[in-house]
Parts: structure tokens; sequence; C-alpha cells
């Protein structure tokens, strides 16, 4: 039976957040060598070999156009990595979150730090993607630092599905069907590596719906020196899934280790 109560939001989650960051710690020469690693491979790669025979995109290099959807991108990934693999792992194998709640701390306070930290793991990958795009010369402009902020945003509206996900998974092979089926499209589909405008009609519609176009959308200009266009509507489709996913991750969260 499902608790429809809605979320608290209380200082415990902080403590959970740090517990996360206590234990990250130990882990940070390779966490740090993959997030900067990663994105120069791809810049690299693809920004600068296959930007060789693309040239200019929406008037851009194709350098810096793939460099500003990657910072989008790359705190989805990342937020939702950390909300499927290691939400499950703690909440399964290793079994934390029973020995959390045998201290204050509430379901509420273990989905909302679970959530916040996730989104803390996004936004070090997308900064380590902005300092690659700067030491290459792909972004110049000191706007770009906003799109720290909104990286932040990004990974709190992807970290909430994932962690939905890891509430009825019964394995970690069940996270190919999330992996394959949701993010992997809106990778491809939402303007990452090309413009959205050279798909179809239809296609651009439905793209329209996945969170990654909204953030891409204002991160892009943000990054490139342009000026972004309708971004309050972006940001409130970033908000509004953040808060919807937060409270369906508590309600999952609660079946799954309360009753």
């Amino acid at each position: 039976m499902l608790d429809w109560r809605l979320p608290r939001m209380r200082h415990g989650m902080i403590h959970v957040w740090r517990r996360n960051l206590l234990v990250w710690r130990k882990l940070l020469v390779p966490s740090l060598l993959l997030n900067f690693g990663e994105p120069f491979l791809y810049l690299l790669g693809l920004g600068l070999g296959l930007g060789r025979f693309v040239g200019e995109l929406g008037g851009l290099p194709y350098l810096t156009f793939l460099a500003s959807g990657l910072i989008a991108s790359s705190s989805m990934n990342t937020a939702t990595f950390e909300g499927l693999f290691s939400v499950y792992t703690r909440m399964v194998p290793q079994q934390t979150y029973e020995g959390m709640l045998a201290t204050p701390l509430e379901v509420d306070d273990i989905v909302a730090g679970e959530m916040l930290w996730c989104a803390t793991k996004g936004l070090f990958s997308s900064s380590a993607i902005l300092l690659v795009s700067f030491l290459l010369g792909a972004i110049s402009h000191w706007q770009a630092l906003l799109c720290i902020p909104l990286s932040f945003l990004t990974g709190l509206c992807f970290a909430g599905p994932a962690i939905m996900v890891a509430s009825f998974s019964r394995s970690y092979d069940f996270f190919n069907y999330y992996v394959t089926l949701v993010l992997t499209p809106m990778f491809i589909f939402c303007g990452v590596f090309y413009p959205v405008t050279t798909l179809p009609d239809f296609a651009q519609s439905l793209v329209q719906l996945l969170p990654l176009s909204h953030a891409i959308a204002v991160i892009r200009p943000l990054a490139t020196g342009q000026e972004p266009t309708q971004v309050i509507a972006h940001l409130s489709v970033l908000l509004a899934f953040a808060l919807v996913s937060f409270y369906w991750a508590t309600v999952l969260v609660r079946r799954r280790l309360v009753q």
C-alpha cells in the first residue's frame, strides 16, 4: 500500500548528502580522472575530429556546439547513474538505508538527500566538461559560469526518475531498460550532437516533452555567449520534473523500505 503524503523537507537530508560526500572523497582521484578524461575524449574525438567535416552548426564551431550540449547531458547521465546504481546498492545489497532508519532520519530525508547528492555529482561532471572546454578554447564567455547552477537543476530533474526506477528494481539488470529506452534516446535526439530543428516536425514536438531539450535550450546559449529565450518556460519545466519526480520517488521508496 502506498503512502501518498507529501514529502517533508527536513534538515536530515543534509546529513544524508554529507554522508555520501564523505564516502565519495575516498574515491576522489579516480572519480575526477573519469570526470575530466571522458569529456576530453568526447571533445577531442568528436569535437575536433568530426568537427573538421561538419564545420559550423547554428553559427557555432562544432566543437563549441558539442561542448555546450555535453554540459547538460553529462549532468543528466551522472545524476541518473548515481540514482540508479548507487541508490540501489545502498538500498538493497548494503542495506545502508536500514541503518539510517534506525536513527531519527526518515525516508523523506533519505530521498531528498540522495536527490541533492545526485544533482551535486551532476554538477561536478558538468563543471569538469566546462573546464575542459575552456582549456580547449571551445568556450570562453564569462556567462558560461551560469551553467553551473543550471547543471545542478538538471541533475535534480533526472535524479528523481532514476531513484523511482531503483525503488522497484529487483536487480541491476533492470536498469538496462531505463538506460536503453529513456536515457539513450534523450542523449541522441535532444540536441546534444545536432540541432533539434533538423528533426521532422512530429519528432521536434516529441522532443520538446523531454527535459534534456529544455536544459540544453538554456545552457547552450549561456555557454556560447548568446541570449537564451523563453528562460522561465524552460526552467519551469525542469523544476516541475524535479518536484514531481521527488514526490513519486518518495512514495515508492517508502513502499520499498517501510512496508
